[in-house]
């Protein structure tokens, strides 16, 4: 990853004020030509002062010493190189200090209010000079020279290094707002990875819940009244054949459907919507968005049960020994594949639970088809004292109310389940039918 200002800032290698050891040499080595150019002028500056040369040369070493803090305190070595300018002398000192002052993030009206003070003051020493050169001289030029040279010489001396220090500090400017938002495009895109990958595993777990829940639905009820049949086969194998031979044919049907409800969704699983494998690694996006395909993909077909087979389903828990009713209100028509595979289920596995928990019991199954949602409620009664389906030992795990649950809340209905007053048990769903 690119390092953000803040970083550079604190990460330091130079020395004192410094970011690195070249901006420190660099600094150094214009400090002692500025220092040396000043002592050199500082030699003229005392001749025509009237002081001992060495104390101009000492001048002209500190003034031009001034530019070694041109990065911390510009501002400070622009108003020195100004009050040296009446000397003639620093004007190395002054074309770097003004550069690095037009560079710096100061406000734009010190920067100018700076620049023009050093151009009034070069335009007033470059006029007395060019004067003075043109009094001593031989040079036959009018008056206006003195003017144009010196405007001239003023403008050169203060606009290039004016104009260069903006246009730097303004590339400058430009290419750390482009770090920065690169800094922050790498970590978008970090977040957006584990946001993928977040999304992707939670396709996942969906789809495992899926399968999890349709194979509880298809293999819990069918189990169940094949165990319970096999339980009343072994009762009146040796009384009544021919019950015996029916509950045995029973048997072969209920195993038959659940294998090709098993053979149905597996088919799903396998063919994975139509994505073909490839040799290199499928991204973490796909495989949520396949997922998520293949735990849709039956039911958006119209694979699976429907509200027209409730009647064959009851049929065959009464042939397992129940004694249940069905009473359907409001005029029947059809939903969405989703909806009525989802109230074909929950009133399976209610009916699933009165066989593992209630066997014998009296159940009423009621199904209600209002404006704009489906009612379906299954109550039993307590069962009796001694039920000859008892004896099958129905396992249970725990996961059906919890299935049917997640089925109807999964598409913005209610569920609701507990015993009755009467000592019986009741599950109700409403489920949207839009």
């Amino acid at each position: 990853m690119t390092a953000t200002g803040e970083d550079r800032t604190t990460g330091r290698g130079g020395p004192w004020w410094w970011v690195r050891w070249r901006s420190a040499a660099l600094d150094i080595g214009l400090t002692v030509a500025s220092a040396l150019e000043c002592a050199f002028e500082g030699v003229h500056f005392a001749r025509d002062a009237g002081i001992p040369l060495a104390a101009g040369v000492v001048f002209g070493v500190l003034a031009g010493s001034a530019l070694l803090v041109r990065r911390q305190w510009p501002i400070a070595v622009v108003l020195v190189s100004i009050a040296i300018t009446p000397a003639q002398m620093g004007y190395l000192m002054g074309i770097v200090g003004l550069y690095t002052l037009a560079a710096s993030e100061l406000p734009r009206r010190i920067i100018g209010s700076l620049a023009g003070m050093s151009f009034v003051g070069m335009l007033i020493v470059m006029f007395v000079r060019v004067r003075q050169d043109m009094a001593h001289g031989d040079w036959k030029l009018g008056d206006w020279f003195v003017p144009f040279a010196a405007i001239t010489i003023a403008i050169g001396m203060i606009a290039p290094p004016l104009l260069l220090g903006l246009y730097m500090g303004a590339r400058r400017r430009l290419l750390e707002s482009l770090r920065e938002r690169a800094d922050s495009l790498e970590r978008e895109l970090q977040l957006l990875a584990e946001r993928a990958e977040e999304r992707a595993e939670w396709a996942r777990n969906e789809e495992r819940t899926r399968i999890a829940r349709e194979m509880h639905d298809v293999v819990a009820h069918r189990v169940s009244l094949m165990v319970v049949h096999a339980a009343a086969l072994q009762v009146v194998a040796r009384k009544d054949p021919e019950k015996a031979v029916k509950n045995a044919a029973l048997v072969g049907d209920m195993g038959r459907q659940a294998l090709t409800e098993l053979r149905e969704m597996l088919g799903v699983l396998r063919s994975g919507d139509g994505i073909r494998r490839a040799e290199r690694p499928v991204p973490l996006a796909a495989v949520g968005v396949a997922a998520a395909v293949a735990a849709s993909k039956a039911v958006v077909e119209g694979e699976g049960p429907w509200l027209s087979e409730l009647e064959e389903l009851i049929g065959q828990s009464a042939a397992a020994g129940m004694v249940v009713d069905l009473s359907v209100e409001g005029e029947t028509r059809s939903y969405t594949a989703q909806i009525e595979q989802t109230a074909y289920r929950v009133v399976q596995e209610a009916l699933t639970n009165v066989h593992k928990h209630a066997a014998g019991a009296k159940t009423h199954v009621r199904v209600a088809h209002r404006v704009a949602e489906i009612a379906m409620q299954v109550e039993n009664e307590p069962p009796p004292e001694v039920a000859s389906a008892s004896s099958a030992g129905l396992p249970s795990g725990g996961n059906g109310l919890v299935g049917m649950k997640e089925r109807v809340t999964g598409l913005g209905g209610v569920f609701v389940s507990g015993p009755t007053d009467a000592g019986g048990f009741r599950v109700s769903a409403v489920i949207p039918a839009v």
